[in-house]
């Protein structure tokens, strides 16, 4: 699985809805949050996860640009070092453009969603 080994909160699309998935998600220390299905009934969300599941549409903006005009998403590499080149040229390449998408999150909700430590 993608997720194994990871803690926190998990932002996704309607398509990964599954109460199976929720629930092992949940058990390894994953939150899954969501958009709800027309069909589904309604569920609160903290403001913040609300705020935050509105800012994936920018990364997957993001996402997109990397592999349509970057070119990083390439499955032929004949070597790790070429693989390794080419994401870094494509990150490169997109620290050259003049003009990003930008996530603006509020100083008060990176507060809230730091790590405690202690």
């Amino acid at each position: 699985m993608l997720a194994a080994g990871l803690r926190g909160k998990l932002f996704a699309d309607k398509g990964y809805v599954s109460t199976v998935l929720f629930e092992q998600l949940w058990w390894q220390g994953l939150q899954l949050i969501t958009n709800v299905r027309s069909s589904m009934k309604q569920r609160l969300l903290h403001f913040q996860d609300k705020l935050l599941l509105r800012k994936r549409f920018i990364i997957e903006t993001v996402n997109d640009q990397l592999k349509n005009n970057e070119q990083i998403e390439h499955s032929r590499h004949r070597s790790p070092t070429n693989f390794c080149v080419n994401v870094q040229a494509g990150l490169i390449a997109y620290q050259m453009q003049p003009k990003k998408p930008s996530i603006r999150v509020p100083k008060v909700l990176l507060l809230k969603l730091r790590p405690s430590w202690g």
